[in-house]
């Protein structure tokens, strides 16, 4: 069974007054709709791994739409796939779009609806009979989640030449299938994966809508909301290593405790975010206690942090803190510390000419433009490093992602689309 009531229930309460300038709410719900029965799960989400029979499924439907909209469409072979419509004049195109995979019974928006938004730029335009002032294309990347192989934006560092040779030969998926084996499974190859990378000099700028994935907008009680910078993740390993004892035969005094050093490094660390920046934020989600036996003092302790900020610069010092309250918290209870980083993906700041243009288009349409600042990963993360990026967000309900109770409006959806197409219309306007 599908997710049948998923149409009516955007449908019920849409503002219609916000189907005009070509722009079709029903269209959109219908397609959101259509995407929701694939990879169908019965809580009401999805499941559309990266580079899956669901996800491939899903990009061909996609497809069908772009070609009756009058896009020329391709695909390479990392599974990308890119919809353009010529303009009046030749050059660099702009581009829209995001991902259509999901994580493990994920919900309907993250994603899609980026997809449907920059497609409904050229489907409006169609309605409308306008031929836009230059090239523009809808983009849907490949594994954008990660859910495959436990390391996302494949697709768009892909595109860009952003994967090593050698982080191509250590992916494996969650049944131990290596890239190669996964490409030829989804109808490509590792060769043809190779090829996907792109000359970045065909587009001038990027711009994706995505749901919010937190709770700013919905307390703003505004409809959109404009992303002022992506963060990056500095990922660390911090293994704390003590002593083991008997928990009931070691004295208090002298004890080498690694699990009594880790509590006061998890606990101090929230500390250090709060006193750099306001969009700095470091998180301890996963910890190891060995031996962990209950009557065993522990010996060692591995915990991860994620460590993130819009900006470089808070973001390193934040890591270098991070490391020093290691180092401190290990002498003050004589235990030995080793910290290993093993990813540092750099910030993208929005630019804020980009940031102002899409207020002053927000304001318009009588929308407070509120700036926010994304923590989460997104595919304009990996594409602006290269060219300059804008990212709207669409307030979510509760604040709730990758789940099936992910919940955007379609009136906010909708309002998300024309900031989306004013915006592009204005880039095309400037010479």
């Amino acid at each position: 069974m599908g997710n049948s009531t998923l149409y009516e229930d955007l449908i019920r309460g849409y503002d219609k007054q916000l189907d005009h300038s070509g722009v079709s709410g029903d269209r959109i719900a219908k397609r959101l709709h259509a995407l929701s029965e694939i990879g169908y799960t019965e809580p009401g989400g999805v499941k559309r791994p990266g580079l899956s029979r669901e996800e491939k499924q899903a990009k061909e439907l996609v497809k069908s739409w772009m070609e009756e909209a009058g896009l020329t469409v391709k695909e390479d072979g990392a599974g990308n796939v890119f919809g353009t419509l010529p303009g009046q004049s030749e050059g660099p195109a702009i581009a829209s779009g995001s991902h259509v995979d999901s994580v493990p019974n994920g919900g309907n928006f993250d994603g899609p609806l980026g997809v449907l938004s920059a497609l409904e730029v050229a489907e409006a335009w169609k309605e409308l009979g306008v031929v836009p002032k230059k090239p523009y294309e809808v983009v849907i990347f490949s594994d954008e989640e990660g859910s495959r192989f436990n390391s996302g934006l494949t697709g768009s560092r892909a595109m860009t030449g952003n994967i090593t040779d050698m982080e191509m030969k250590q992916l494996r998926d969650y049944d131990g299938k290596d890239l190669a084996q996964v490409l030829e499974s989804y109808g490509s190859s590792l060769e043809a994966f190779h090829e996907s990378t792109r000359d970045l000099s065909e587009l001038e700028l990027f711009a994706e809508v995505h749901i919010e994935q937190g709770k700013i907008l919905e307390q703003k009680d505004q409809p959109v909301g404009i992303v002022s910078g992506i963060a990056g993740p500095a990922w660390m390993e911090v293994k704390f290593s003590g002593q083991a004892g008997h928990a009931g035969n070691t004295p208090m005094l002298g004890r080498t405790d690694s699990l009594v050093a880790a509590g006061e490094f998890v606990s101090r660390l929230p500390e250090l975010p709060r006193a750099i920046s306001e969009t700095a934020v470091a998180t301890v989600g996963k910890l190891d206690v060995s031996p962990n036996g209950i009557n065993v003092i522990p010996e060692q302790v591995v915990l991860h942090v994620d460590a993130r900020d819009i900006h470089q610069e808070p973001r390193d010092l934040l890591v270098e803190r991070i490391r020093n309250l290691a180092s401190e918290v290990a002498e003050t209870h004589h235990v030995t510390v080793s910290l290993q980083q093993n990813t540092s993906i750099l910030p993208v700041p929005i630019a804020d000419e980009l940031q102002q243009e899409l207020a002053e288009l927000l304001m318009k349409q009588g929308i407070d433009p509120v700036r926010i600042p994304s923590g989460a990963g997104h595919d304009a993360m990996i594409v602006g490093r290269h060219i300059p990026v804008a990212m709207l967000f669409v307030r979510s309900k509760d604040g709730i992602s990758h789940n099936p109770k992910e919940w955007s409006s379609l009136s906010d959806c909708v309002h998300g689309v024309h900031a989306l197409k004013g915006f592009i219309e204005s880039r095309m306007a400037k010479a």
